[in-house]
């Protein structure tokens, strides 16, 4: 599956579209958990909103705990390659790259759990 988007935004547009924005949320907060960084996602979130939750968590592990952001990137599964397209200007953009990253790859899981099950 190729997604030819640029934006988180976009990403969880096409996740509403195809009403799988409450399985990728429910994908991001299993991932989360599992690295042993719990997001606090109510039941009644909107994009914006997870969005901006992703990113900050993300910003908060990559300048207070590296090692627990790497593990983060590794039970996601997000391709090293990807890592090669990030372009570093400030702490804040990476991390916001990095929030599309995670959402452009736990959307992929939920596309094809949805798809094939």
């Amino acid at each position: 599956m190729k997604i030819n988007i640029d934006t988180s935004r976009q990403l969880v547009q096409i996740a509403l579209g195809d009403s799988l924005f409450e399985k990728l949320v429910k994908q991001v907060e299993k991932d989360f958990i599992l690295a042993n960084n719990p997001l606090k996602i109510t039941k009644t979130i909107d994009g914006v909103s997870f969005i901006a939750l992703i990113r900050e968590k993300v910003y908060y592990l990559m300048m207070e705990h590296f090692a627990e952001y790497l593990n983060l990137m590794y039970i996601i599964d997000i391709p090293e390659k990807e890592f090669e397209h990030i372009q570093i200007t400030d702490t804040v953009d990476v991390a916001d790259q990095i929030t599309f990253l995670i959402l452009k790859r736990e959307y992929i899981k939920v596309w094809y759990r949805n798809r094939y099950q």
